[in-house]
């Protein structure tokens, strides 16, 4: 029988110590799981492991952990997968992060996962009148929403996101993919009020950084990142929703500047994105109030070379042969009929990593390779006319 090496990071804040690192080594089959392996360790030699397991299938969320770094499900991971990302040999497993642990690995979910899922209004609002018997939901309409339903709550991305280790009132990329699945429902009646509350709060959908940390780390190809973009852009393009953060008005002044230039002029994404999408906006006197307060970060800049008075006061352009090219891309987005919005959604469409050499995969790899279950079924019921070969049709 093969022999593994398990650390695992142990911690009991009631005792009054501080963490540390406990090694056992287990005998299992190399394509049994990490799970089986904390479950053996406690079996034999130590009772007192804190472990929070379920089902054993990767369905319930429970046994979420992080193994040599990275987040992952226990029960998911088997040993011969851990040990190729293993250090000196020895599988490293240690609780989620962003979130207080309990003991050893079980971390407190309520206390940040499951309250900010509780933010969002985690249930459907229903229009009125309420039919006498059903509602009748659009094939698309469904489709645009599996992706955010194939969530676990397993908490994964919650433990990696950067943008809640530096704002921890950030409600996060679980709970923002939650709230699509509501907002993408057209029998939701509350579409624009819950768009104003998380577009309002400072630490709601222009909150996030865009790591891809969420995206990497869901073991259910969900995608959060993807859904709090999609959030972004129902709030501003289909609500125009003009929030206090300036969110909407900074991602507008990204995309002008690089349609005007061609590249991103960063001198000017301050000001035009308070005081307006023109040179003249650092006239204004908000976007004038806040390049004042940034004047230390801005003259560290300039002291330290990564910025130039050249660079400041007239922008880089592309060729103009080249300019066009990229005026063209945005006249063809642009030029699209008002609501026709393509998603990318690996439930439907996209790509299979591990056959990108041989050029992407069908539907229905894509669907495989977001393990999407009963969405799988779904996304080959997509290739069917009327579909769009990027991604679901938008609403």
């Amino acid at each position: 029988m093969p022999e593994f090496t398990l650390r695992l990071r142990r911690y009991d804040p009631d005792a009054g110590e501080a963490p540390y690192w406990d090694e056992h080594t287990i005998e299992l089959e190399s394509h049994q799981s990490v799970l089986e392996g904390i479950l053996q360790a406690r079996a034999r030699f130590d009772g007192s492991i804190g472990i929070r397991c379920s089902c054993r299938a990767a369905i319930c969320g429970s046994c979420g952990v992080r193994i040599n770094g990275q987040p992952a499900l226990a029960c998911h991971t088997h040993l011969d997968q851990a040990m190729t990302g293993a250090r000196d040999g020895v599988i490293e497993v240690e609780p989620m992060g962003n979130m207080p642990v309990i003991k050893d690995l079980i971390v407190d979910m309520d206390a940040v996962h499951w309250a900010k899922i509780r933010r969002v209004t985690p249930w459907l609002i229903n229009k009125e009148p309420i039919p006498e018997r059903e509602y009748i939901v659009p094939h698309e309409a469904m489709v645009d929403v599996t992706q955010s339903m194939a969530c676990i709550q397993c908490g994964a991305c919650v433990s990696d996101c950067l943008s809640m280790e530096v704002d921890p009132l950030f409600i996060g990329p679980a709970a923002l993919a939650k709230a699509y699945r509501f907002v993408g429902d057209p029998r939701d009646a509350q579409h624009f009020s819950r768009l104003k509350d998380l577009a309002e709060d400072p630490h709601g959908i222009y909150d996030c950084t865009h790591c891809f940390k969420c995206i990497e780390a869901c073991p259910k190809g969900v995608a959060p990142m993807s859904q709090i973009m999609r959030l972004r852009r129902v709030a501003g393009r289909d609500h125009q929703i003009d929030d206090g953060n300036n969110g909407g008005r900074h991602e507008r002044s990204f995309t002008n500047l690089v349609r005007d230039y061609g590249i991103l002029w960063e001198a000017e994404v301050l000001p035009r994105s308070y005081g307006g999408d023109s040179r003249l906006a650092k006239l204004s006197p908000r976007a004038g109030g806040e390049l004042l307060e940034s004047l230390p970060v801005i003259a560290k800049a300039l002291l330290r070379g990564k910025v130039t008075p050249k660079g400041v006061l007239k922008p880089h352009r592309l060729p103009k042969d080249d300019l066009k090219q990229i005026k063209r891309i945005y006249e063809t987005i642009e030029g699209r009929e008002a609501g026709e919005r393509f998603e990318l959604n690996l439930y439907i469409s996209g790509y299979d990593e591990e056959q990108e050499g041989a050029g992407g995969a069908t539907p229905d790899a894509a669907s495989d390779a977001a393990q999407g279950g009963d969405g799988g079924q779904q996304g080959a019921e997509a290739g069917q006319p009327g579909q769009s070969p990027e991604g679901s049709p938008s609403r």
